[in-house]
């Protein structure tokens, strides 16, 4: 069962251009993305009313789509307004269409009841905009429920144990950070500080440090059901970071949202930015590099659950450090109860 109620990922900005059409299966519903010729991003069901066909199996014309079996052509609404051959057309020719707003370089999909969505409730992501930060991104096929991935997101102690040879640090500095949970208006806030600790490869391979050790934070916000966005970073141990003075040192900024496929596989999109050093050379290279390492690492883990829980799904427990998942968890149950 998925949240119906809420904005998805459904692909980004760029994976579809002018006049083009992209099959995808989101929450179990098959969508047809495209673009009309002047570059308006639109969605509709990916299955023409007349035979079934996949209406991705046709093409776009100007601001409508064609079916690439009998012709019969849909505006942006849905609804049938051609049928070859024919004056009348049936008053049930006609598909679903889904709100799609873009935003931030990504394409958001409203799933839920026509009337309800909101624009303003799409979590948002500047720094894709803002010039002091470079960025990279990718979209992941992740054969695993969504909610593993966010489960995986809202408790970094697993960071120390699973990403070693990148954003890992030591399993025990992990396991001692200071940790608070706390809920906010969209859903989960998790604040992690690591302090007076070594830091990683990847923040040593990024930023040149003045001290051997460093003060940490991992600040983790959950927007349900299924979006987490992640700001970490580290600077000299004892110079303030705890103060909010955290510059000259190591920043990031991480997006991850995740649109369930089906029960069991997510289509996990992903960007991650560092702040541009001044005169330095661009990082993204060496960050993309890294992205893919971690999250490679993070895939098998989930996928590996996956396959476990659906073997065995029960009973598992609950320890400290799941606080942040649980709260999370509970949050997106509430919304599936409210749909009814």
């Amino acid at each position: 069962m998925f949240v119906r109620q809420s904005w998805y990922v459904a692909a980004w900005a760029d994976e579809i251009g002018p006049g083009g059409m992209l099959a995808r299966t989101l929450l179990g519903d098959a969508v047809m993305l495209y673009r009309t010729g002047e570059g308006r991003a639109g969605a509709l069901e990916d299955r023409c009313c007349h035979r079934g066909l996949p209406l991705s199996h046709g093409r776009v014309l100007g601001d409508r789509i064609e079916c690439g079996y009998h012709g019969l052509v849909f505006d942006a609404r849905g609804a049938c307004v051609k049928v070859p051959g024919q004056d009348r057309i049936p008053p049930n020719a006609r598909v679903r269409h889904y709100e799609v707003v873009e935003q931030d370089h990504l394409l958001w999909i409203w799933m839920g009841d026509e009337g309800r969505a909101d624009p303003a409730r799409i979590p948002r992501h500047p720094w894709h905009d803002d010039p002091a930060w470079e960025w990279v991104k990718d979209r992941y096929p992740i054969a695993a429920n969504y909610q593993l991935i966010t489960d995986n997101l809202m408790d970094l102690t697993h960071v120390g144990y699973v990403h070693g040879r990148t954003i890992g640090g030591t399993p025990q500095a992990h396991s001692q950070a200071q940790t608070t949970v706390k809920e906010t208006e969209q859903g989960v806030r998790v604040e992690r500080w690591m302090l007076d600790s070594i830091p990683p490869p990847t923040y040593t391979a990024a930023c040149r440090f003045n001290t051997e050790r460093v003060d940490r934070w991992m600040e983790i916000d959950f927007f349900a059901p299924s979006t987490v966005r992640i700001h970490t970073g580290a600077v000299d141990a004892g110079t303030g970071a705890t103060e909010g003075r955290r510059d000259g040192g190591f920043a990031f900024l991480g997006l991850n949202t995740m649109t369930p496929e089906t029960e069991s596989s997510t289509h996990y999109f992903w960007s991650g930015a560092n702040k541009r050093q001044p005169g330095g050379p661009s990082g993204c290279d060496r960050l993309r590099a890294s992205l893919e390492v971690t999250f490679g690492e993070d895939k098998v883990v989930v996928e590996a659950q996956q396959k476990s829980l659906e073997r065995q799904p029960e009973p598992l427990v609950m320890i400290a450090s799941d606080a942040g998942m649980v709260r999370a968890r509970r949050l997106v149950q509430a919304m599936l109860q409210a749909q009814g």
